[in-house]
């Protein structure tokens, strides 16, 4: 577990085989999933129309966990967000792009 989340810091939890993560999109979380996924901009608005894709969700939410282990595979990310279900994972992908979106 890297931590409790704080919601007033834009944090959320995210579960992963069985342990809890905090992710903290911190300013080089965003730059790398921007680099990865693109305009952050336009992230937000694919997941307002519905577009966001599962990958892109994983990949999100995987640079923004804090504290990351070496053990924490994205793989077993990406696994744990099928396996939770889109609509599962929604409250903490909405809480990661609420971040983005209005910042501090």
């Amino acid at each position: 577990m890297s931590g409790v989340a704080n919601p007033l810091r834009g944090e959320a939890e995210l579960r992963v085989g069985g342990e809890t993560y905090r992710l903290r999109p911190t300013f080089a979380a965003l730059v790398a999933a921007e680099g990865e996924l693109g305009p952050l901009f336009a992230l937000a608005e694919r997941a307002a129309a519905g577009g966001l894709g599962l990958g892109e969700t994983a990949a999100l939410l995987w640079h923004c966990i804090d504290a990351r282990p070496e053990a924490l595979t994205r793989e077993t990310v990406g696994e744990a967000v099928a396996g939770a279900g889109l609509v599962a994972v929604t409250p903490v992908l909405r809480a990661v792009l609420m971040q983005i979106l209005q910042g501090r």
